[in-house]
């Protein structure tokens, strides 16, 4: 698969309340959630598309995949057994534009999505959108209490660059904490 041109100015500016489709399949071990996708990740299609996003180097740097993959090659994260949604589908500039209402109703749609597909984990990426959405006002980075069904929670901090409370290595680390959680069988050279 070839690497797609980056898109143009205008494509992102028109990307607003676009949405990017879910990579998820039952069994997976991580279903992880992001608040909604920017205006980038809007015109390309995939997830965490932004230059600067960290989600894709903190997933290898952790250990989720032996290799950084690219946004474009989401879909080989079901070969890892991980899975990436959204909380709000639309694509909007910053995720301050969404109300507390969104958030609150995509949570319910997520619950739906976890009752579905059953993951073994879910990790919210972002805690002010979890606090919000699922009316957890003390929550804290790390396992939740939280059960849906079969699924436990996790919440991560979000991994855009604009988030400056967590550089890759310490975003990596908390990764790395659900990866030993999520498959305990684990080792270090990647093979669980």
């Amino acid at each position: 698969m070839s690497k797609p041109r980056r898109p143009s100015k205008e494509q992102v500016a028109a990307a607003y309340g676009k949405r990017v489709r879910d990579v998820i399949a039952p069994g997976l071990d991580v279903l992880f959630c992001g608040i909604n996708p920017g205006l980038y990740s809007g015109a390309t299609g995939h997830h965490f598309a932004r230059p600067g996003n960290r989600f894709w180097p903190a997933l290898h740097l952790s250990g989720f995949t032996a290799r950084r993959l690219e946004p474009f090659e989401e879909h080989e994260l079901l070969q890892h057994r991980v899975g990436v949604t959204n909380l709000v589908a639309r694509a909007t500039a910053q995720a301050g534009e969404l109300s507390d209402d969104e958030l609150r109703r995509g949570a319910r749609r997520l619950i739906g999505k976890l009752k579905t597909f059953e993951p073994r984990y879910l990790a919210v990426l972002g805690l002010s959108a979890y606090r919000i959405g699922f009316g957890k006002r003390d929550a804290a980075v790390g396992p939740q209490d939280e059960v849906v069904g079969i699924t436990r929670v996790w919440v991560l901090p979000n991994p855009s660059g604009l988030n400056a409370h967590y550089q890759l290595p310490a975003l990596a680390a908390e990764f790395r904490r659900l990866l030993v959680a999520a498959r305990p069988d684990y080792d270090d050279a990647g093979t669980a």
